[in-house]
């Protein structure tokens, strides 16, 4: 299977790697506006024989034999690198978020729906086995029906330097930065824990949210304009009657990279708590039964499940559709739009108008 790379940035690299664990897959070539990125992505896989190309279009025009592409691009460029794809013939493998906004997203899932090409988004904490678990179990109804929901994305890069200093590295900076296509932390890591929570728990029929950005770390540095929020928290209403919180933050001092979702429902509850390490990635918590009264938490072992990356390639293989798909980032973009629109009112935004 010939897989193609769009973008060389930081993100390709870890694509590249994990297509390349997968037996018969080979990435053939990869392109970038960028000559720096690219001349450092194709110097440090050179032994691959990777062949480079300085646009999306040299590209698609000189290789006519891909199975798969795969967009790595910045955030500002998914729309119409993806559609471009999609037009071309191509399944499409794109990172998140799906685009800058609903509007984009929405033109996304038409291109993709009208080329009825596989097409997926890469919500990484999907791969977790103790997740997917978690999810099967809440679908089965085995605890219940969904009452309360608790769901935190913690990073602290902003309070300490296990990353590197924020300070003094482009590759954090663009983060911190609206003109450098960042929508902060709602925007980089919020769309994972708004997937998270939805896809387990089902959709959000209304959303209230507080957004903020903490300009005491400094307002500017060199051509970056450190407007980009630091972090939020949103009330949530699900469509099932479940309410909670969502919450995501860049000074989450102790957590270098964690998700933790809890849903208790009427007959149990479950939590899962994801680590940097990916430690506890196969790690659920379950409480249900007798070991309610007793207030005992058990801990579940699950088994290794295929990660997005495998899953995108079994999609082109066998024709079939695996989530999470175009739609669903357009679902958790639409989300995100609803939280700005919430955050500027003062008001509850209802996600379906």
């Amino acid at each position: 299977m010939k897989i193609g790379i769009v973008g060389t940035g930081n993100i390709s690299f870890r694509h590249f790697e994990e297509f390349n664990k997968i037996d018969g897959v080979k990435i053939e070539a990869v392109c970038d506006t960028n000559k720096e990125n690219l001349e450092k992505f194709l110097s440090l896989y050179k032994e691959h024989k990777i062949r480079g190309y300085s646009s999306l279009e040299n590209m698609l025009s000189s290789e006519k034999n891909f199975d798969g592409i795969t967009n790595a691009t910045p955030d500002k460029f998914h729309k119409d690198t993806s559609i471009k794809i999609l037009n071309s013939g191509y399944n499409i493998f794109c990172e998140k978020p799906l685009a800058e906004n609903y509007k984009d997203a929405k033109l996304m899932v038409e291109a993709a729906i009208n080329t009825k090409k596989i097409n997926m988004i890469n919500f990484t904490y999907r791969e977790s086995s103790a997740y997917q678990k978690l999810v099967d179990i809440i679908k089965s109804g085995e605890v219940g029906i969904p009452r309360h929901v608790s769901a935190c994305y913690y990073q602290s890069w902003l309070s300490s330097n296990k990353w590197g200093d924020w300070r003094k590295e482009d590759k954090w900076l663009w983060r911190l930065s609206k003109k450098h296509g960042s929508n902060g932390a709602l925007g980089d890591t919020g769309v994972h824990i708004f997937d998270f929570a939805i896809n387990a728990v089902g959709d959000i029929k209304e959303i209230f949210t507080d957004i903020k950005t903490y300009y005491d770390k400094g307002k500017q540095i060199g051509d970056y304009t450190l407007d980009a929020n630091d972090g939020f928290n949103s009330l949530v209403r699900f469509e099932n009657g479940a309410i909670g919180t969502i919450t995501n933050t860049r000074y989450a001092t102790g957590h270098a990279n964690s998700i933790i979702l809890e849903v208790f429902c009427t007959k149990g509850a479950l939590k899962v708590e994801l680590d940097e390490s990916r430690s506890k990635w196969s790690t659920l918590n379950i409480c249900q039964n007798e070991n309610i009264n007793k207030m005992i938490w058990e801990k579940i072992e699950c088994p290794k499940t295929p990660n997005n990356y495998e899953n995108f390639v079994k999609s082109i293989k066998h024709n079939s559709k695996i989530q999470p798909d175009f739609n669903q980032g357009a679902k958790i973009q639409k989300i995100i739009d609803s939280c700005i629109k919430s955050n500027d009112n003062n008001i509850w935004v209802d996600i379906n108008n």
